[in-house]
């Protein structure tokens, strides 16, 4: 059997949060569920309203682990060019240079990624997907590791593009941010009262503590972790019934059941452990497959959300111990 540095992983989590919550307030979910999707090798959708920490938290990841990060706004007039970059014209050298675009990163804030077009939005697929981008026929790789979080409002539809199922496919989890509680909010208006500022985090201490390749090496170790043959059967089991159960229209692809399988392993090393339990994946089911299944319209219109069906068919299939 091979070798299993899981403790490695569980260092490398440890410092990291450490780091992060001397600028984040609680959103301990958030915290969490993004270190799972970094060593699991994923993309991370974060769903919320403005002003709850989703670029901050991201920027101070980056910053913990020594990568580089750059930022996209996105807007109704980008175009896939502004995105991946472009190949110019040097009047000096008489040949063609490429410029290239911010996607050229190892961790990208796609920010409201739902108000730029389709086709816009598209220039990202083959960047998630295969983790190269194509230019002018160039086949060019992306900086390892690469990561994507994409950020989307919940609550403004006016302006924006839906975004299609083969690119939010791709995002290995939806997290939906919620408000801090009401001490959690005293204190960050106390931190900013004293001097904190989001935009000044070289005055917050935050040191790098992980380097690229301690992110590679927790991939691999991640890869190695345990899964039992019934735990197996447990995640096929919740993805069956995502497709027969009467108030989804559309269920999870085997895609999700990947997926639910890369997350559950990375959150079992997430808390020290090199084998997979039912808890694991359970914690795992909802950011997962939330974005995954579509619910028919007349039960949304009754108020019912995906998280809610989700928990009601975790309940229903039999746990395996």
């Amino acid at each position: 059997m091979e070798n299993i540095e899981i403790g490695l992983v569980k260092h490398h989590i440890d410092r990291i949060q450490k780091e992060l919550k001397k600028v984040i307030i609680e959103q301990d979910e958030l915290l969490e569920y993004s270190l799972i999707a970094l060593i699991a090798g994923g993309h991370v959708l974060l769903e919320g309203v403005p002003g709850l920490a989703k670029t901050l938290m991201i920027r101070s990841l980056a910053k913990t682990l020594s990568v580089d990060f750059k930022r996209i706004q996105f807007t109704p007039d980008m175009m896939p060019a502004d995105i991946t970059g472009t190949k110019v014209f040097n009047m000096q050298t008489r040949e063609f240079e490429l410029k290239k675009g911010p996607i050229f990163t190892n961790f990208l804030l796609a920010d409201e990624i739902n108000r730029t077009p389709p086709k816009t939005q598209a220039g990202l697929l083959e960047a998630m997907a295969e983790t190269s981008v194509s230019i002018d026929g160039d086949i060019m790789q992306l900086p390892n590791p690469y990561m994507v979080f994409a950020t989307q409002n919940p609550l403004e539809y006016e302006g924006t593009y839906p975004l299609p199922e083969a690119l939010i496919d791709r995002f290995l989890m939806k997290i939906v941010i919620k408000y801090p509680s009401l001490a959690g909010e005293k204190e960050i208006i106390k931190r900013h009262h004293e001097g904190f500022s989001s935009d000044a985090l070289d005055k917050a201490n935050l040191e790098a503590v992980c380097t690229k390749e301690d992110i590679i090496r927790c991939r691999e170790e991640v890869l190695k972790v345990r899964v039992d043959e019934s735990l197996m059967e447990y995640i096929v089991n919740i993805i069956a019934e995502t497709r027969n159960n009467p108030v989804i229209d559309v269920g999870s692809s085997p895609r999700g059941g990947i997926a639910l399988l890369n997350c559950s392993k990375a959150c079992a090393a997430y808390f020290g452990r090199d084998f997979v339990i039912p808890e694991d994946i359970k914690n795992m089911v909802v950011p997962t497959l939330r974005h995954r299944i579509i619910l028919k319209a007349e039960v949304e219109l009754e108020g019912i959300t995906s998280d809610q069906v989700l928990m009601n068919i975790l309940s229903k299939i039999k746990v395996p111990r």
